[in-house]
């Protein structure tokens, strides 16, 4: 079939070509899913979008005036998109419920690290020629109270790293892990304990009503003063106005963040030219303890095979009205 791929980054591009095998005619469109792109998918019986397309109920309608019937989504998430508005359409919508944990697990890690032991600031300084280790002092993760939130496939992986660095694991989920108990001597909490006991706190849930906004002022007034928090899992779970308020006061010693609540427009794009409109990212790049990435924990080239052939897989499905495992059921 013929399908859009909108948002597409260069990154990406030979993956997906690699995948499709010219099983699928790939129409690969730069530009995000919104009510100015929809009619670029015109004579496209499928779309595929990232996660800051709009998925809304009236692009999806737009999308199915034009003869759209299949959506597929290269992510896991999805709460970008109108899933009750797409079944009430007719367009069956399928997703990549993994690519790799280890990525994001990893990057999770390496965020963590990187703030410990302040390698930004020392390279800035080698590069100056400033040798001094004034200002670099760190501390030994071994011994450290890491609290994990969501012990899912990603929370899992970073446990079994952190296991490995000698940390004491507390989690936070609603369904307990039997493996990582035995395994990782991982204790699950309360989330006011794991909040008044961890040194470090990282985050892997998905957004739902729930976790929004769940690393709140009053959160925060629970953590130990000085915590490190990381969040690789979604933006809009740390209010970041609060977050920027107990950076003021260093009750959040540090903040590793890969994905940011006002990240759409702004993440995956380059805006090196342009001055920035943001105000509460222009404010968290002012801080020397914030390390931000631009929503890339999951860029690894084994992340973008699995992506790939995971959606190839899924427009395999639709095409030869197979049943596709990977569709989303409402």
């Amino acid at each position: 079939m013929k399908v859009a791929f909108y948002s597409l980054h260069k990154f990406e591009k030979d993956f997906f070509l690699r995948a499709a095998h010219s099983k699928h005619e790939l129409k690969f469109i730069d530009a995000p899913l919104s009510r100015d792109t929809v009619q670029l998918a015109t004579g496209c019986r499928g779309a595929c979008i990232f996660v800051n397309d709009d998925g809304s109920a009236s692009i999806l309608h737009d999308l199915k005036q034009i003869g759209l019937e299949f959506l597929v989504l290269r992510s896991s998430g999805f709460n970008h998109v109108d899933l009750k508005a797409a079944a009430k359409l007719g367009i069956r919508i399928a997703r990549v419920p993994e690519y790799s944990p280890h990525a994001i697990a990893e990057h999770s890690l390496a965020l963590m690290l990187t703030l410990n032991r302040k390698l930004i600031r020392a390279h800035q300084r080698i590069m100056d020629l400033n040798f001094s280790l004034d200002g670099l002092v760190g501390f030994d993760m071994n011994g450290k109270t890491v609290g994990i939130i969501g012990t899912g496939k990603i929370g899992r992986v970073a446990a079994k790293i952190l296991n490995g660095f000698g940390c004491r694991i507390l989690a936070y989920d609603v369904v307990e892990n039997e493996e990582l108990k035995r395994t990782c001597s991982v204790t699950y909490t309360d989330l006011e304990t794991l909040y008044k006991q961890a040194d470090i706190i990282s985050l892997h849930v998905p957004l739902s009503e729930k976790t929004k906004y769940m690393i709140n002022s009053s959160a925060i007034k629970l953590m130990k003063s000085g915590v490190m928090l990381i969040n690789t899992s979604r933006g809009l779970l740390v209010n970041t106005k609060d977050a920027i308020d107990a950076l003021k006061t260093g009750h959040i010693g540090s903040l590793g963040l890969d994905v940011y609540e006002e990240e759409e427009g702004l993440f995956f794009e380059d805006h090196s030219d342009d001055i920035l409109q943001d105000d509460t990212i222009a404010r968290l790049l002012s801080f020397r303890n914030v390390l931000i990435t631009s929503h890339q924990a999951f860029l690894t080239d084994t992340a973008l095979i699995n992506i790939a052939d995971t959606t190839i897989q899924n427009l395999d499905c639709f095409e030869n009205k197979e049943p596709c495992k990977n569709e989303i059921l409402i």
